[in-house]
């Protein structure tokens, strides 16, 4: 009798077999692992607003040196909307000479008589380099001058001393002085640069008084608030004024002092004129709190996103506030711009690619938690600038490092070619908000997208974020767009990446061996890797019944911006 054929599983040797099983379990994970996102250009979440396209720094004598002169120029380049800026230390007494954490004007002095003496020639310098680069200010009010201050002795405290202990930071002699020197300042900026272009500018009164930054209390500083705001508004009426700039809101205190403030404006009467307060935008600051855990650094996105929660609960609970514009006047993932990363071993996550990362994630949250408490966020500001005449990726919190862009420069001018209105998106692996609120991002990956529609274009920005800078493999992402208009059979993709070897600088400068006096060629090398840059020459795309598939790889920490392009 002939003998039955071998099943396929005989024929086959268990070497090979193996082979195959593990094959077949390695695409069932790849399969598991892939990521799908979808954004409907059908819907509408609301206006994209340039919450991205503001930024401040301590020491406002860097303003009108070699790098701030050029900074200030690429950030005006960066986006089609006005870019603002704001400075600490605009009305400090001093030489002009910045430090870290300091800077002055010596704007206002008082002569033998008792009489003031008004000195605009530093301020001038500062603000005609504004207007050099096609940026606008924030006018912060501060801080207090020397011969104005409740305590003159000592007035300058060096860092890393403790910067706001001194004088600066104190009340004035006098209120209703104070107020004719807002009054002052003010009118000399609308006669040097005209009142149709200072009314473009927001004031802003003082820097975070419910902590050092304001040795006094919080009715001094509502008092301190009044008078401002009546010199201000004496010298342009209608202009745009506000506070409090206090500190995040997810700490008791600080929560107390923005409601009290808000409490101020909403039921009392001005100190300075006895009418009612004006109140055109509500400042407060959001951060982050990054962590060393072992050898590695924990970022604290739930802190900034808990900021900025409780904030918005707060201003939506005055019915008479609550479409007012809100400023987060400091919105950073922690609190000291000029504590480099050796000085805060937890503040590594600068030079790479992890800080542009974790801002990305931070966009959509503020924008849904705007959502949320149906509140009117209109800036994100980004507390960075450049530090003059420091080391190469010496740490600090900067956008650029001697005329080198790091990385986190370009998720900005990522968020400035998206614009219009945003669209829903989701993804099989974005970290909900409230997980966010609840614990950060230390489980899975929040790999998740913000997308936004214009008439011929979409654009989606999306990323793979944790708190945690440890390695981890790449994740493949499907990105599915449907409602394209009727008609449009391609699409033009231009795919732009942030990540450890695109639109990184800092990545090729290690590379080079950290060399702190670059030759020519290695900084012009430095400079071509410090731009956005795209993973791809733009490529035509297929759409089929008003939908288009796109798929990449994206790295851990790591943002891609997706732009599509058509004609109808």
């Amino acid at each position: 009798m002939a003998m039955a054929a071998p099943s396929q599983r005989e024929k086959t040797p268990m070497h090979k077999l193996f082979s195959i099983l593990v094959c077949a379990a390695a695409l069932e994970t790849a399969a598991q692992a892939l990521v799908q996102i979808h954004a409907d250009l059908s819907k509408s979440q609301g206006a994209y607003k340039p919450i991205y396209s503001w930024f401040g720094y301590d020491e406002a004598n860097y303003t009108d040196m070699k790098y701030g002169k050029q900074l200030l120029r690429e950030l005006h380049d960066l986006a089609p909307v006005p870019v603002y800026i704001r400075a600490h230390h605009l009305l400090t007494s001093g030489n002009g000479v910045p430090e870290l954490k300091w800077s002055s004007t010596n704007v206002y002095t008082i002569d033998a008589s008792g009489k003031p003496v008004y000195d605009f020639a530093i301020l001038d310098r500062i603000f005609d380099t504004y207007r050099e680069a096609g940026v606008r200010p924030l006018v912060e009010l501060g801080f207090m001058p020397k011969d104005l201050s409740t305590m003159a002795d000592p007035y300058q405290v060096h860092y890393p001393g403790n910067t706001t202990s001194g004088g600066s930071n104190y009340p004035p002699k006098d209120y209703e002085m104070w107020g004719q020197l807002v009054r002052k300042v003010t009118e000399h900026l609308v006669q040097r640069y005209g009142r149709q272009e200072v009314a473009t500018w927001y004031w802003e009164v003082w820097n975070e008084p419910d902590i050092s930054y304001w040795h006094g209390t919080a009715e001094e500083y509502y008092k301190l608030y009044d008078y401002a705001v009546d010199g201000v508004r004496a010298a342009l009426p209608g202009a745009r004024v506000g506070g409090p700039a206090s500190t995040g809101p997810g700490a008791s205190k600080a929560a107390e002092f923005l409601n009290g403030f808000l409490g101020h404006c909403a039921h009392d009467k001005s100190a300075a004129n006895a009418q009612r307060i004006p109140l055109d935008f509500i400042s407060f600051h959001v951060k982050g709190r990054p962590t060393l855990v072992g050898s590695h650094v924990r970022m604290g996105l739930d802190k900034e996103m808990l900021d900025a929660k409780e904030g918005f609960r707060i201003v939506s609970s005055y019915p008479m506030f609550i479409k007012l514009p809100i400023l987060l006047s400091e919105a950073d993932p922690e609190g000291c711009a000029a504590c480099s990363s050796k000085v805060n071993p937890s503040n590594a996550y600068r030079n790479g690619p992890l800080y542009p990362t974790y801002t990305a994630a931070a966009i959509k949250g503020l924008f849904e938690l705007q959502d949320r408490y149906k509140v009117n966020l209109i800036a994100m500001l980004s507390w960075s600038f450049e530090f003059e005449g420091q080391q190469y990726f010496e740490g600090f919190r900067s956008l650029a490092t001697n005329g080198v862009h790091k990385p986190v420069l370009n998720v900005f001018r990522m968020a400035g070619l998206m614009s219009g209105e945003r669209v829903p998106t989701s993804s099989t692996a974005a970290v909900p908000l409230d997980s966010i609120l609840k614990a950060g991002v230390t489980g899975s990956p929040d790999i998740d997208a913000i997308g936004t529609r214009e008439d011929h274009q979409a654009a989606l920005m999306i990323w793979n974020y944790h708190d945690d800078d440890v390695p981890a493999e790449a994740t493949p992402v499907r990105i599915t767009v449907v409602a394209i208009p009727q008609g449009v059979h391609r699409v033009l993709l231009q795919h732009y990446r942030i990540d450890e070897t695109h639109s990184n600088a800092y990545t090729t400068w290690k590379g080079m061996g950290s060399p702190q006096s670059p030759t020519p060629a290695q900084l012009e090398q430095l400079r071509r890797a410090g731009q956005l840059q795209q993973m791809n020459s733009p490529e035509w795309i297929s759409v089929h019944g008003g939908e288009a598939v796109l798929t990449t790889t994206l790295p851990r920490q790591a943002v891609s911006l997706l732009l599509l392009k058509w004609k109808e």
